[in-house]
């Protein structure tokens, strides 16, 4: 079995021979190094301009306005990774009501403000301090 470089002996040449210092490929390339560059590259703002109504909005739409949030840099990971989370089957409100979420799907509109509030109050009164904080961030993303 034989091992061959990978390096070819012409670059090794290439490298030390001095004939090779101006190629004919590149000798009309030129370079301006007087004027400065200045990008047209620019970030969109913190939030996108069109926020949804929350009161009325998908679960698809919810997630992918926060994905934008997410990418911008407005939304921690933490809360997109909350607000991507599928709705439960069933949820308590803060009033101690069963809200049957079985005919949410990612077309139907749903209040998610009202949702979220009733779920950051039940983690308050629960003393879930990690759950109540995450909620929090939910709640403040979408601006109850």
């Amino acid at each position: 079995m034989e091992i061959f470089s990978m390096r070819s002996s012409q670059s090794l040449l290439f490298k030390n021979s001095d004939n090779n210092a101006k190629s004919s490929k590149t000798s009309d390339i030129e370079f301006d190094t007087g004027t400065s560059a200045q990008t047209g590259f620019k970030l969109e703002d913190d939030k996108p301009a069109d926020s949804p109504d929350f009161t009325s909005v998908s679960p698809g739409e919810l997630r992918s306005y926060a994905r934008q949030s997410y990418d911008s840099g407005a939304l921690d990971q933490q809360t997109y990774a909350a607000i991507s989370e599928p709705l439960p089957m069933h949820a308590i409100d803060a009033q101690g009501n069963i809200l049957d979420l079985t005919g949410v799907t990612d077309g139907t509109a749903f209040n998610f403000r009202d949702y979220y509030d009733n779920q950051l109050q039940i983690a308050k009164s629960l003393g879930d301090s990690n759950g109540a904080k995450t909620l929090q961030s939910i709640v403040d993303f979408i601006g109850s």
